[in-house]
């Protein structure tokens, strides 16, 4: 969704005049095309050392999440990624099972931990904890979204004797994803997710690690999607451009549908299509138009 980040490898100069009013025309389209899903970036503040690189412009991931749910009719909205360790989970948890029940259970949240040890800085969290306070925390909301009484006890966050509702439409609770590559994150997409959404992993590396997730003992054979966009290995570390020519906006039809039936076959279940220069919304919808129509029937 075209100005919901200005990440510099991807953001293109029109993005910058798109208002939330044009994000609601592009978001109806997309409902209407048939698109399966829009994802929501997030970061709360961006230090100005890392501006160049990552840009300026992100949401709270949730709130967007619930205007664009209210925009549309069928399409799941997602995040990527709802930065989990500098949230207080209880008031999350709440807000997304608020979206998810008044959108009629279309919400979906990928959790990350974060990288930027600024951010965390800034917002008092401590980033070496953020693992084990993620852990925690994802552990706490699903007991608030499935228990009738719920309760619990942890270093970073306790409850007991309190009610909560309304729980999430989606039983037994919203789609958890998890994003990142490290080992911790794919543990915790075993215990927890039904999705992973990779950022630094190759696609080459995506079996290996899709393997690894599948063999944890807390994985319980439920039906597991991996979201890898076209154009996802683009951007490295700290938002850094990585030159990959298998991966470029503005390949032919039949390229496109080559490069993502190869990803079918790493275990990739959900993409995105990175769009080549356009002009404006309108171009960037025909553009939209002209993947449903000549991709998505091609694809696995």
């Amino acid at each position: 969704m075209p100005n919901t980040v200005r990440v510099k490898a991807l953001t293109q100069p029109f993005e910058l005049g798109v208002t939330g009013a044009d994000q609601v025309v592009m978001a109806k389209r997309a409902d209407e095309l048939g698109y399966d899903m829009i994802p929501i970036p997030e970061h709360f503040v961006v230090p100005k050392a890392h501006v160049e690189l990552s840009g300026p412009h992100y949401f709270h991931s949730t709130v967007a999440q619930a205007f664009i749910a209210g925009a549309t009719q069928r399409i799941r909205v997602n995040s990527s990624v709802t930065l989990l360790p500098l949230q207080n989970p209880v008031v999350l948890a709440k807000a997304l099972s608020t979206a998810d029940w008044m959108s009629g259970g279309r919400i979906t949240a990928t959790f990350g931990v974060g990288w930027d040890a600024e951010e965390f800085k800034i917002l008092g969290v401590p980033f070496h904890e953020r693992g084990r306070i993620a852990d925690e925390y994802l552990a706490a909301m699903v007991e608030l979204w499935t228990s009738d009484s719920p309760k619990f006890e942890g270093k970073y966050v306790s409850f007991k004797d309190v009610v909560f509702e309304p729980k999430p439409v989606q039983k037994p609770h919203l789609p958890i994803w998890i994003g990142g590559d490290a080992d911790p994150a794919l543990k915790r997409a075993a215990r927890y997710a039904s999705g992973w959404f990779p950022w630094l992993t190759p696609p080459a590396d995506i079996p290996a690690k899709l393997d690894f997730i599948k063999s944890q003992p807390t994985y319980d054979g439920r039906p597991f999607e991996v979201l890898y966009g076209l154009g996802t290995s683009l951007i490295g570390e700290q938002h850094a451009l990585i030159d990959d020519p298998t991966q470029r906006p503005g390949m032919s039809a039949d390229e496109i549908v080559d490069q993502l039936g190869r990803f079918a076959e790493l275990g990739v279940t959900m993409t995105g299509v990175p769009i080549p220069p356009v002009s404006d919304v309108n171009a960037y919808l025909d553009y939209a138009q002209w993947v449903i129509e000549e991709i998505k029937p091609k694809v696995p």
